[in-house]
């Protein structure tokens, strides 16, 4: 009865960690820093508004996720007519919010807590996180950002697909979701990338975003 009640539930953590897998976004194309290029064109400058900004995450694990919210400081993008040309934008690490579990159980304000904790983004030495545009390229009808991603103190350059919209004076970049690998960051809290034996308490190296960027003419 023992052995058939542990091959069940071991059968449940890898359907559970099969089934988290399967809903994981398409991986950013990830690669070193690249030299943001000064574009000849005369663009017009947009002022993010960050209180309509933001950035979706959501981590995996073997028993299931987490998801939350990430707030953008600051930026600014340079446009083309409808075609983005250049941008940067300020992210605010202390704003890290976690939405799935309910606001007033004490799981929520723990895992906010160490996702800022020094062994995870260590919120306390790199308040921010930085994106730099570097090019915008089409590839299979989809429009394709790249962009240098600081992060803990890490920079690489990470390439995704966005739409845009443009609507009188304001710009709206939306990406699909995507993922990154955190330990190319060093976030190594719970990493197979840097840990043996961590068994099924590990956290998956990908975490899953989705950015919003409404930026208003300067």
């Amino acid at each position: 009865m023992k052995v058939n009640l542990k091959i069940t539930l071991t059968a449940l953590t890898l359907t559970l960690a099969l089934t988290s897998c399967k809903d994981k976004a398409k991986k950013a194309e990830t690669s070193e820093v690249e030299q943001i290029v000064e574009t000849k064109t005369e663009n017009t400058s947009y002022n993010v508004d960050v209180d309509a900004s933001s950035i979706a995450w959501k981590g995996f694990k073997p028993t299931g996720s987490h998801s939350g919210s990430i707030k953008i400081k600051s930026g600014s993008l340079g446009a083309n007519g409808a075609a983005i040309a250049s941008g940067a934008f300020v992210i605010d690490m202390n704003s890290i919010t976690v939405l799935d579990i309910p606001a007033e159980e004490e799981g929520n304000a723990k895992l906010s807590g160490h996702l800022k904790a020094e062994d995870f983004f260590n919120v306390a030495a790199h308040p921010t996180s930085n994106f730099e545009i570097t090019g915008v390229t089409e590839a299979e009808g989809k429009t394709m950002l790249s962009g240098n991603l600081t992060l803990k103190g890490t920079k690489n350059n990470i390439t995704f697909p966005v739409s845009v919209t443009k609507n009188d004076g304001t710009i709206t970049l939306t990406s699909e979701a995507f993922t990154i690998d955190r330990s190319k960051w060093n976030v190594k809290y719970g990493s197979k990338s840097f840990f043996d034996n961590l068994g099924d308490k590990f956290i998956n190296d990908d975490i899953e975003l989705k950015v919003t960027v409404v930026a208003k003419k300067a």
